[in-house]
Order: structure tokens, then sequence, then C-alpha cells
């Protein structure tokens, strides 16, 4: 029997949809996730090596660990991540994501799962991953508690949990908001909802509830005289990152 698929939110993913075939395009409409891509990169597998004691200057350090990108996009995540020995489940509810990120793959001989499938589906699948990738996705489901549950059952005993979103302050509503959308032109306006947007502290609750252990929290920060993202221990007043475990 099939769970409710509360979380989903048509609207939006009516918006991704639009923008699927850009997603490899680094000037087009995605090109702040290829910007921020390297830094989001340095964080997942600091925090997987971390985590698995794996050397990440051996050939395949990820070799061996089930790894599910939840709300996929094209594949900017997956894609490294399959280089890097995983096995890897990319899953997103908007259905145009899915052939793009296949077609990318195949032409860089890369064996990726790709499904046209919601976290909830998943779990009634029984599907079970050792890292489960949530990035900049909890802000557009219709339940963040219930999605972040969601992902939690779909996590091994001890398995790894990244997550990232967008704070909600008078920061982040300029930067996200005016200057990506409305300046810069980034993004198609209306992308974002800053009222769902999530404090650190209400994403750290939020994972405590859905019955997962906030290990880490880390900003991501851009620079805009490098036009470069870094990671910070301190700033985490717009775009943020946060790692926790499931209880083995």
């Amino acid at each position: 029997m099939q769970s409710a698929q509360t979380t989903v939110d048509p609207s939006e993913i009516s918006k991704f949809e639009a923008m699927a075939a850009e997603w490899w395009d680094p000037n087009g409409k995605f090109k702040p996730l290829h910007m921020l891509n390297p830094c989001r990169l340095d964080y997942i597998t600091s925090q997987i090596a971390g985590e698995f004691s794996r050397d990440l200057n051996a050939p395949r350090p990820f070799e061996g660990l089930r790894l599910l990108d939840i709300g996929c996009g094209g594949g900017l995540l997956c894609e490294p991540m399959a280089r890097l020995g995983a096995t890897v489940v990319g899953a997103d509810a908007a259905a145009g994501n899915i052939p793009v990120a296949r077609l990318h793959a195949e032409q860089q001989g890369l064996d990726i799962d790709y499904r046209h499938i919601t976290a909830e589906a998943l779990v009634d699948q029984g599907e079970a991953f050792d890292v489960v990738l949530n990035m900049e996705v909890v802000e557009h489901v219709a339940d963040p508690l219930a999605y972040l549950t969601a992902c939690q059952r779909l996590l091994k005993p001890g398995g790894l949990h990244i997550c990232s979103t967008l704070n909600r302050n008078p920061k982040s509503f300029a930067m996200a908001i005016l200057g990506a959308e409305w300046v810069m032109r980034w993004l198609p306006k209306g992308t974002h909802d800053w009222s769902k947007f999530i404090t650190p502290d209400e994403l750290f609750d939020l994972l405590k509830q859905a019955g997962l252990d906030p290990v880490d929290r880390k900003g991501f920060v851009f620079n805009p005289i490098a036009w470069s993202w870094s990671l910070s221990a301190r700033d985490l007043s717009v775009n943020y990152v946060t790692a926790s475990l499931k209880p083995a």
C-alpha cells in the first residue's frame, strides 16, 4: 500500500520541471548551483570520509557505500559521487529532470540509478542507504517534518544524512530573493518562497524530531569579489548545510 505523498508540493515541482533542460548549462538558470557545487562537494566528501573512515586520496574511496540523492535534479551531485565509487540512486519528484540526468550520465559513462519517485515511495519499497543527500530541497516541500522523517527511514542504522537549505532572515531575503532572482536573474522569479526558509535552530529541531542526531552545521558563504563560495563555521546567515546521524 502506497503511503500518502504528503510532502510533495505540486507548484514547487512545476517550477523545476520548467527548467529541467538547463541543468547542465553552467550559465543557465542553474548557474548558482554550478557555482556552489565545488563547495557543496567539499563538505559532502569530507563528512562521508570522516564518518565511514574513507581515504579521499584512494581511487574510489566510497566503494561499497549506497548513496541516495533525494531531489537530484539533473545529477550535479550524483555524478561526482558515482565517480568516487558510491552506488548512487538519484530520485526526483519532477519527472522532467530524470531523462536529462540519465542522458548526461550515459554520455559520461556513469552507471546511476535515476528514478522519478518520492522519498515516501522509496520508504514503501524498503530501500536503505548509507548516505542520504538532501540538498536545497527541504525549503520546497509541503511538510518538512514528514519529509525529513522519510529521509531518516531511508537510512541504515549509523547512516549519514546531509541537508542544506536557506536561513530565514532579512539578509537571506535580500540575497536569495532580491539578489538571485530579481537583480542577478540567476533564477526565475518565484523560485523560492522566503516564508518556507528554515533557520538552523529550526532545522536542528526538525532533524531531532525526525529521529536523527545533528552533529555539524556550516555556512556556505558567497564572496562577490572573488566570485566564489566557501565554507564557514560562523556565518550561517544565508545558505547552510547540516550533517546528522541515524542512531545505530
